[in-house]
């Protein structure tokens, strides 16, 4: 963009650009005002490649300070970096959120790392031999019992739709799929407390998995470390209903994990149907005053898919691939509850921290943000469906009123509808981390701009690095934000044209 020192005045940068952009002022919003006013910057080039280094992220992280190398020998300075030396004093970096409703842009290199790291832990790489699609691995569902008739849309086995059984004949994305036929009757409180310990449920599990392996196998558990290891990747998702189930890869390893052989009696058919007896035993029992006793299980819709080599498969069988595997689950790797209509934020006022109250000198005393009611906003203000304003409700009123639940913190999770632990996990064997993909990513990363700098290469054994950095703010300025706004409309609409077809 052009440069006019002789128009320009001092108390507005606007006034830099051609005379007949003046009206800009009056018009224009603070955001293209501000785009305007970093345009006119000469160091403008540096302003964009730094947006466009961050892939276009919704929030990245501002940090101030530097970071030095030294020769250890000497002390001389070999390189030195601060934050400073960027166009507006500070250094930006992606905020790498993994919630596709928080950082569109962080959230795909959150889903494919958990792609490549699913992916290595079925056919092989990344660290992971290449044989390990020879070990039994399945494919499972573990979803979440009934607590009471929901609108579904029901199929034949051909796949043809039929009533629910309201009566109605409800289309495939009709708001009243997955909400209770009569919400009066429905167990909100016993919904609430599945969610809230399914991590607990997923953790049995695995320990009467290990057991029913180790009893197919006529060993005991601690026999089973030397001859047999049982691997998994998993990912939680949230149904229309509200309530959280888990996709699984379960497989069975030698006793150091992937890179040793099974023993010739781990099959996948003792490992289908150790599954299976493993689910139906797993039970967690929760007891309050306000609720009496429960028992909670797992549903009865249980899915247990043997996921066969290629290689090896029988040409008329159709194999549940591995790409397929873990597309699916990398998938579900960047969702929360937010698929179900709730909000993706907390929903406890941060100044009491959902208490009601603030300690003061002479005691606790009501919170003013809230007005004692705990709640950063009105329950019945959410713009969310019925159903889940009162699943929203019932964790709140758990987690406040009943104090036998206080462990469960309920109300710092009533936005995840109770739901309490993490999205995808994995066994210490099954593959590679995402630590690990992520520090091989930096790795590639330093080292290209190294090459780009012209700096020569340094020896770590030889050199000290010393950094000192310091949060500064959450965001960009608003005319960054246009600038990242365009970066991200480019790579969607690149992402659509590779969908279709029309770029190489």
């Amino acid at each position: 963009m052009p440069h006019h020192p002789s128009t320009a005045r001092k108390d507005s940068p606007v006034t830099d650009l051609h005379p007949d952009l003046l009206d800009l002022r009056a018009v224009a919003s603070l955001a293209a005002r501000d785009l305007v006013h970093l345009a006119n910057r000469d160091d403008f080039d540096r302003i964009e490649a730094t947006v466009e280094r961050l892939a276009g992220c919704a929030h990245p992280i501002q940090l101030t300070g530097s970071t030095t190398t030294f020769d250890k020998a000497t002390g001389d300075v070999l390189r030195h970096y601060s934050s400073a030396s960027e166009p507006l004093g500070r250094t930006l970096i992606a905020c790498g959120n993994r919630r596709s409703t928080r950082c569109p842009s962080c959230s795909r290199v959150y889903a494919a790392d958990t792609y490549q790291l699913i992916r290595a832990g079925l056919a092989g790489g990344k660290g992971t031999p290449e044989a390990v699609r020879t070990h039994p691995r399945v494919f499972v569902t573990l979803t979440a019992p009934s607590f009471g008739p929901v609108h579904n849309r029901p199929t034949t086995r051909t796949g043809k739709p039929f009533p629910c059984r309201c009566g109605t004949l409800h289309g495939a994305d009709h708001p009243a799929l997955g909400t209770p036929v009569d919400p009066a009757t429905y167990d909100y409180a016993g919904a609430v407390l599945f969610n809230a310990h399914a991590g607990a449920l997923w953790a049995r599990f695995t320990t009467y998995l290990r057991r029913e392996v180790a009893h197919a196998a006529g060993l005991t558990v601690k026999e089973l470390r030397d001859h047999c290891r049982v691997s998994f990747a998993k990912v939680a998702e949230f149904q229309k209903r509200g309530l959280v189930h888990f996709h699984a890869i379960v497989r069975l390893d030698g006793p150091e994990g992937s890179t040793t052989t099974p023993p010739a009696w781990a099959t996948t058919d003792l490992l289908t149907d150790a599954v299976r007896t493993a689910a139906s035993k797993v039970a967690v029992t929760v007891t309050g005053d306000s609720i009496g006793e429960r028992v909670l299980r797992w549903g009865a819709q249980l899915d247990v898919r043997v996921i066969r080599n290629p290689d090896t498969a029988d040409r008329d069988d159709t194999p549940l691939t591995d790409a397929a595997v873990a597309g699916y689950v990398a998938k579900y790797a960047t969702k929360s509850a937010e698929g179900t209509g709730t909000i993706d934020h907390p929903l406890y006022c941060t100044r009491c921290k959902g208490r009601g109250r603030t300690p003061t000198d002479t005691g606790d005393t009501q919170c003013r943000s809230c007005e004692g009611t705990g709640l950063a906003e009105p329950i019945a203000d959410l713009k969310v469906a019925a159903h889940v304003r009162q699943m929203i409700r019932t964790c709140w009123d758990l987690g406040r009123r009943v104090t036998d639940f206080a462990d469960l913190k309920l109300t710092k999770w009533a936005h995840m509808l109770g739901f309490r632990g993490h999205f995808s996990t994995k066994s210490r064997r099954y593959s590679t981390t995402l630590g690990t993909l992520r520090g091989v990513r930096r790795t590639w990363q330093s080292e290209q701009a190294r090459l780009r700098a012209g700096h020569p290469p340094l020896d770590p054994d030889t050199t000290l690095v010393v950094s000192d950095w310091r949060y500064l703010a959450t965001g960009y300025t608003p005319g960054e934000e246009l600038l990242a706004q365009t970066v991200r409309d480019n790579r969607t609409a690149t992402q659509r044209l590779k969908r279709e077809g029309d770029l190489e």
